[in-house]
């Protein structure tokens, strides 16, 4: 597994994503991909699986410190004294005493909390040495400029959606001036890699999947991590295999340039919730 050094920290360039895995078969998917090799999970309030997170990770008995875990403050959790409450009692259903990194899962709404107000109560909680780095999610260049501006903490991470039909080169470019992780979810477009042509015959001269390929694409370009969903061993696995080949510059051009249709496709289902 190799590591991506940021603002001090060191995260691992592949992590497991946990959205929709829910009751045991989360629980026993976590403990399979840390008793494998996977020393980054990512989590959120809004997906309802962080005491099955927190299970799994106690189950692989490896060291806590050893395991780069991020949870998502949810959308209702955004005023002060919410951001504190809410990220105790995630805490506790996680079983650990402090987070690797929390982020806001979402940008404000103009109902919610000022931005400002919600990144006081993070600073607040890395204060305490609750949570040692904040970050955000979903957040454009410019919400992520001034999130930067109003916090005392540095902001690790941004994660957002990012494949080969989503472009997130602008925003890849701020963040690689200040020293800003990119953090890609949904790195396989929910599944619509896995047919794509030029991914197949960059493949096939590799001995990999266009899913491999895909994942080997983002955490090639400089400070991406990505944090794909499986909940198989066989899935699982064949994610970790992705750090024993390379690809020209040639291929990591031709990936990034997919077919209008495909980038289409995959906006709308983006979208979907499903």
């Amino acid at each position: 597994m190799e590591n991506i050094d940021v603002q001090g920290a060191s995260v691992p360039a592949l992590g497991l994503g946990t959205w929709q895995l829910t009751g045991p078969t989360c629980r026993e998917t976590v403990r399979d991909a840390v008793e494998m090799g996977y020393r980054h999970v990512d989590t959120a309030q809004a997906y309802g699986n962080e005491r099955q997170v927190g299970l799994g990770i106690e189950a692989a008995e490896v060291d806590r410190e050893d395991v780069f875990l991020v949870t998502k403050l949810d959308g209702s959790n955004r005023d002060a004294a919410s951001v504190r409450r809410s990220t105790r009692e995630s805490l506790h259903k996680l079983g650990t005493d402090y987070l690797d990194c929390l982020l806001i899962h979402w940008p404000n709404k103009p109902w919610t909390a000022p931005l400002e107000e919600t990144l006081g109560a993070m600073n607040d909680l890395v204060d305490e040495g609750l949570v040692e780095h904040i970050g955000v999610s979903n957040f454009s260049p410019s919400r992520l400029d001034r999130a930067r501006e109003h916090s005392a903490a540095p902001i690790l991470t941004d994660q957002v959606q990012y494949h080969p039909y989503w472009d997130q080169r602008k925003l890849l470019d701020y963040c690689r001036i200040h020293d800003v992780l990119l953090t890609a979810y949904s790195p396989l477009a929910r599944g619509g890699v896995l047919d794509d042509p030029a991914l197949v015959t960059i493949g096939n001269r590799y001995g990999k999947s266009p899913a491999q390929v895909a994942l080997r694409w983002l955490v090639q370009q400089d400070g991406v991590a990505a944090i794909p969903k499986a909940s198989s061993r066989e899935h699982l696995e064949a994610n970790m295999a992705v750090f024993d080949f390379e690809l020209t510059d040639d291929e990591m051009a031709w990936i990034r340039d997919p077919s209008k249709v495909k980038t289409g496709v995959q906006f709308v289902r983006s979208q979907l919730p499903f």
